[in-house]
């Protein structure tokens, strides 16, 4: 029998590195709504991105469709959000549809969809994280000059 890594359940809930695995039909639907609403919102840009349809706003990507391959489950969509207030943090750890990972020194969240339904949460948190990328590019200038 092999042993369980001696770390194991450490970071119960938080991945380093996602698992890339298929798309679901019903997901590549929902991307492609998500995509199309997205897509009108001001500076936004969509570029394709190993998979998924990535989102932009300027030069901040903020959040990824998946168009191919997802991340966690078949069914989730993943956004960034630097440094959640104390109260949005409460909100993602309250929503059981949210999952969290570190890449590449940035924090990520996953939103899993079950229905229909879900869209209107996950244009929310697509919402927050858009704004969240217009809180970042302040900073970026700020740290030019």
């Amino acid at each position: 029998m092999g042993r369980a890594p001696k770390n194991a359940g450490a970071n119960l809930g938080k991945r380093s590195r996602p698992a890339l695995i298929g798309v679901s039909e019903q997901m590549k639907a929902w991307s492609a709504a998500l995509a199309d609403e997205l897509s009108d919102w001001p500076q936004v840009a969509t570029r394709s991105f190993f998979g998924f349809t990535a989102l932009y706003r300027n030069e901040f990507m903020f959040a990824a469709l998946p168009r191919t391959r997802a991340m966690e489950t078949a069914n989730s969509l993943v956004f960034k959000v630097d440094n959640p207030s104390a109260s949005l943090r409460s909100q993602m750890e309250s929503d059981r549809r949210i999952g969290s990972m570190d890449m590449q020194k940035a924090r990520w969240f996953t939103f899993e969809l079950s229905s229909d339904a879900d869209l209107h949460d996950a244009l929310d948190w697509l919402g927050r994280a858009y704004d969240a990328a217009a809180k970042s590019a302040k900073k970026s200038l700020k740290r030019r000059w």
